[in-house]
């Protein structure tokens, strides 16, 4: 029983090898570097920029909404940095569930692919309904008032929309009709639109310096008392709910951190880049810079469109459903709302495009490992698109366009993202303390041969690695002391330093994770110094403060790549922190269909995954699971998969 036990959870963390003896990609290896820019940019710099920027600074922040956005920003390229090193590390496509796979085992990386799929599905279906409801304000809402007569379904609950949106059932059938005719034609329509786009968002931020007052920055009490003794409305006073103090941050800081946690979604799409790696030209070096440099030009776009309308109009006037339209009546420009509206379509179209393009090539990677049903990983010879997993994905999010009021699953899509985040920055901090790298025997990974009945480790052809394995065979072998744990035997990683930072990052992962849930659930406490709740976060926080410096002091590999992110450990666990936070801010409802929708998944897995995956059927010696199993072995039997 107990050898059953063992062999399931060996089943469950078993890793991918990856094998880089053949480069050659089932892709069009077709996307250049401004490419893949511009698909991040597009992605991520949705319609939220013209719709975002009002809501929080009127409700949130006032002006000091730029100082949200930069937080946001700096919050986010954490997560990107960490895509970044693995971009360069693992140029396959499969993003997130990839690189789980290939560091911290088959549950985890289908956890991660699973929702993956429902974030990006749930995001195409969303956007598709904010593009129909855009251009259905366009023209005097014409189209919903037909569609409500002739096809209106009432269904109690609020899960089905109050009438089938055709509009976007059309828009995106045709877009998989794009996609599943070619990737380079699916970037060309993209850099078109995100290029209009970015021309309507500098046009905003010029306008609003040139017509804007620094005065909105610095309003006073009596200016607002004046607009409400002015306003012919039915608007009450109240002060301190819609006022706040005055000045550049009428709310204080608790209202410029809850206006950056809003502001942290809307650089959320930069991942669609890392699904990009067998379709890039040079994806060791085009990922990198690719996810940088958008979060970069959506960081200046947030701030320059933010600044330009506290600028235009005072923040507590400003309109939340439509400030940008408003506040350029305000200044007397009312004709610009029309290239405004050109620009929101724009947004939508790449956002729409930017969700759609990653889907199916996660459902292809999981497909092509047998993680899911194998017929989705099959390839147009023409197009070199995975067409099966487009069309398929594709159907089901316009169907659910179609049908279904989105607003209760829209945080679902948020869970999907920050989860993928989150083991994106533990796998880079796991692998940078690992022996060896990631590459399979066929090419730098040491080769085991049979020598008298013993596997002994003898060199595969790569004189680069950074030890010999040979001649330090015995040092990789040895056993663990405590002492270990602050000073190590050597400046190279071993496997028994690679086990102590892979256990010491699920321990301080546990820490974070219950730390955070306090702070979601009682932070009014926290800042109140009521010691029930401040004790726990203080010994939470010196626990975690132990396990980085137990990992500080582990040796680091030297493996040379392309791009590293900086500060190890410290700017991943950061980055875990922001992640798991925002994930327990989420309501109960959210977390209850997650588990609904887990529990569909682990049916696909245990059913049918966990029996038909490629690793599963990987019996040679001649290949190591990982990086974290570069060892010499000596028990033939010894299961490929095992954990650390």
């Amino acid at each position: 029983m107990s050898n059953k036990l063992s062999s399931f959870g060996k089943s469950l963390l078993r890793r991918r090898v990856l094998d880089y003896s053949n480069e050659e990609t089932q892709f069009a290896r077709c996307l250049s570097t401004l490419d893949l820019i511009a698909l991040g940019v597009g992605a991520t710099l949705g319609a939220g920029v013209y719709v975002l920027a009002g809501e929080v600074a009127r409700d949130k922040a006032g002006p000091a909404i730029v100082l949200c956005f930069l937080i946001a920003a700096l919050s986010s390229m954490l997560a990107g940095l960490c895509y970044a090193e693995f971009g360069a590390r693992v140029p396959k496509t499969g993003s997130a569930y990839l690189y789980s796979y290939v560091t911290v085992g088959e549950i985890w990386a289908f956890i991660t692919g699973w929702n993956l799929i429902l974030s990006y599905m749930i995001g195409t279906a969303s956007v598709a309904r904010a593009w129909s409801s855009t251009f259905d304000n366009l023209v005097e809402q014409k189209i919903s008032g037909f569609l409500k007569t002739c096809m209106e379904m009432k269904v109690p609950g609020n899960v089905l929309a109050e009438y089938p949106d055709l509009f976007a059932l059309t828009l995106v059938l045709l877009l998989t009709g794009l996609l599943a005719f070619g990737v380079s034609e699916s970037a060309l329509v993209n850099k078109i639109f995100t290029g209009i786009n970015l021309v309507v968002l500098g046009f905003i931020t010029i306008s609003g310096f040139v017509k804007g007052d620094t005065k909105n920055w610095n309003l006073t009490k009596e200016d607002y008392i004046r607009y409400i003794n002015d306003s012919n409305s039915s608007i009450t006073l109240n002060v301190e709910e819609h006022f706040g103090v005055g000045g550049f941050a009428p709310f204080g800081l608790s209202g410029v951190l809850t206006g950056a946690a809003t502001c942290f979604y809307a650089f959320v799409g930069f991942d669609c880049i890392a699904t990009t790696s067998e379709e890039a030209k040079n994806p060791k070096r085009s990922i990198p810079v690719g996810i940088v440099a958008s979060l970069l030009i959506c960081f200046f776009a947030y701030f320059g469109v933010s600044a330009a309308l506290t600028l235009m109009m005072p923040y507590y006037q400003l309109d939340d459903q439509s400030p940008l339209p408003e506040a350029f009546t305000y200044v007397g420009w009312a004709p610009a709302r029309y290239i405004v509206a050109v620009g929101s379509l724009c947004a939508l179209s790449t956002s729409l495009l930017g969700s759609m393009f990653p889907m199916p090539r996660v459902i292809y990677a999981m497909a092509e490992d047998g993680l899911l049903f194998r017929a989705l990983s099959r390839m147009n010879s023409r197009t070199k698109t995975p067409l099966l997993a487009t069309v398929v994905s594709g159907i089901i999010a316009a169907l659910m366009a179609f049908f279904f009021d989105l607003a209760a699953l829209v945080d679902l899509m948020s869970i999907g993202t920050l989860l993928a985040y989150s083991l994106v920055a533990i796998c880079v901090l796991i692998l940078r303390y690992q022996p060896g790298n990631l590459n399979s025997s066929s090419q730098t990974e040491k080769l085991v041969e049979m020598v008298e009945g013993e596997k002994v480790a003898v060199n595969g052809g790569d004189s680069g690695d950074e030890y010999d394995m040979e001649m330090d065979k015995g040092r990789l072998r040895e056993a663990f002391t405590v002492k270990l744990l602050l000073y190590p035997s050597g400046n190279t990683p071993t496997q028994t330093s690679g086990i102590i930072v892979y256990t010491t990052t699920a321990i301080i992962s546990g820490f974070i994770t219950a730390l955070c849930v306090i702070l979601a659930n009682c932070l009014m406490e926290v800042l109140a110094l009521n010691p029930i709740v401040v004790v726990p976060c203080v010994i939470l926080t010196l626990l975690c403060v132990v396990c980085v410096v137990i990992i500080c002091r582990q040796p680091q590999s030297k493996e040379a790549l392309t791009f590293k992110v900086p500060l190890l450990p410290w700017l991943p666990l950061f980055s875990v922190f922001v992640n798991v936070y925002l994930m327990m801010q989420l309501d109960w409802g959210t977390w209850v269909r997650f588990t609904v929708w887990m529990i569909l998944g682990f049916l696909i897995y245990f059913f049918y995954g966990i029996r038909n995956s490629s690793e599963a059927g990987r019996s040679s010696p001649r290949k190591y699971n990982s990086a974290l199993s570069v060892t010499v072995h000596h028990d033939s039997d010894e299961e490929e998969g095992s954990s650390p």
